[in-house]
């Protein structure tokens, strides 16, 4: 296969990496606007993964099944789909180059690969998943294992961890904690379930005011929290986890845990065609400009999702927005005029603190609380259940990947 295409050169015109949540949201939109647009989409897998249902997955809420369609099915039929992966990015020369030896020059580039989820930061966890206890919901494949845990568990020490930020949906890590605690409670097996969650940073959300009701939840389920906590090691068959603990002055010490459960969210980093090109920043995340989300270098790339150099949090709720942005302003930009939108730095977290009731966490840039609904933000409401586990999951497939724009107000530029 690879030699078949090696040295091809591919010309295109409006270049999209990834064909994920931001990637066929935004050809959608942008073919919306203008249909004739030569839009060629680059993505490798043959699925499309709707992840924000799989903390429900975890929870005994949602099936596994419904959150996964095949690629083909959700691309734009305007769009050019090259099934391959990116390998590097040479900006200067509007090139990239492809993992079977094809290379594709373009005229706009939008970024949207998501990031890389490095398993492989936590020592022997790899190996671990999938058994002895060991699961996560930011995994396809051990979401339904989760759930299995948690619905056989009578008793014992339940491990939730979260890793340092930035990370996809800062809130799934708790989420998870929360849903399996209610449902231990409901089933009266609660009281015999020791519950840690251990962070790696020292809040128990990025967002100060909705840090006090979801302190209510953790006290209903006795969960004790361990700052500052960040896994390292697991060993699967002896039910064994290490995490480094760093204390008030700043000392790190490695401490060893037992578990019967332990829900893993690993570490997340930029792709590293991104990380090691001159699109990304110090921390190898793609630089843009926080509200335009225009490269700061190349005024020819924007970028939008997960790979972002913005501080929001990354859900698809903020790409949501960021299509809409991005969208307008490469068309503008594609006519020699101002960019007419900005972004806000809005992302949305419902936790789950029950199952049937969510807390709709909606912020942007500085934790300033952007609600969508006129309704007091920090209650916890079966509305918003009803939101995240049914509504959105439809509007998913049959709008947003549609480029159809359901609440998506964005600033004009002053």
């Amino acid at each position: 296969m690879q030699d078949q295409h090696w040295g091809q050169t591919i010309s295109a015109d409006i270049v999209v990496i990834g064909g994920g949540t931001a990637g066929i949201g935004f050809a959608a939109s942008l073919l919306k606007r203008d249909p004739h647009l030569n839009v060629t989409v680059i993505e490798p897998s043959a699925q499309h993964y709707y992840q924000p249902a799989w903390t429900l997955v975890g929870g005994g809420a949602h099936e596994l099944k419904n959150t996964v369609r095949p690629m083909a099915a959700v691309m734009p039929r305007q769009a050019h789909w090259v099934q391959a992966a990116v390998s590097s990015v040479d900006p200067e020369n509007r090139l990239l180059t492809l993992d079977d030896g094809r290379s594709v020059s373009y005229q706009n580039l939008i970024v949207c690969p998501g990031l890389r989820l490095a398993w492989e930061k936590i020592e022997g966890l790899q190996e671990a998943l999938g058994q002895h206890g060991v699961t996560s919901n930011y995994s396809y494949r051990h979401a339904a294992y989760t759930w299995q845990l948690v619905k056989g568990l009578r008793g014992g020490k339940a491990i939730f961890t979260q890793p340092a930020v930035p990370i996809k949906c800062a809130g799934a890590p708790q989420k998870a904690l929360y849903l399996s605690c209610d449902h231990w409670l409901r089933h009266g097996v609660l009281k015999h379930v020791d519950v840690e969650f251990n962070l790696a940073g020292a809040a128990l959300f990025g967002v100060a005011t909705f840090v006090a009701p979801l302190m209510k939840y953790i006290e209903k389920y006795r969960a004790r929290l361990a700052f500052n906590s960040n896994l390292v090691k697991v060993d699967g068959p002896a039910q064994t986890a290490w995490f480094e603990v760093r204390d008030a002055a700043g000392t790190v010490t490695l401490q060893a845990k037992k578990f019967d459960l332990l829900h893993v969210v690993p570490p997340q980093v930029s792709p590293d065609f991104i990380r090691q090109s001159s699109l990304a920043d110090a921390a190898g995340w793609c630089e843009v400009d926080v509200h335009s989300l225009q490269h700061v270098r190349y005024p020819d790339v924007f970028a939008l999702g997960d790979v972002c150099s913005t501080s929001n949090a990354k859900t698809a709720a903020a790409v949501r927005k960021q299509i809409v942005v991005v969208a307008e302003n490469v068309l503008a930009l594609r006519k020699q005029q101002p960019l007419p939108l900005k972004y806000d730095g809005y992302g949305s977290c419902p936790l789950t603190v029950e199952k049937g009731k969510v807390i709709l966490a909606e912020f942007g840039y500085a934790g300033k609380l952007l609600p969508t609904f006129p309704l007091e933000p920090t209650v916890a409401r079966r509305s918003a259940w009803f939101l995240k586990a049914t509504l959105l999951p439809w509007f998913y497939w049959n709008g947003m990947l549609k480029g159809r724009e359901w609440l998506t107000r964005v600033s004009k530029v002053d």
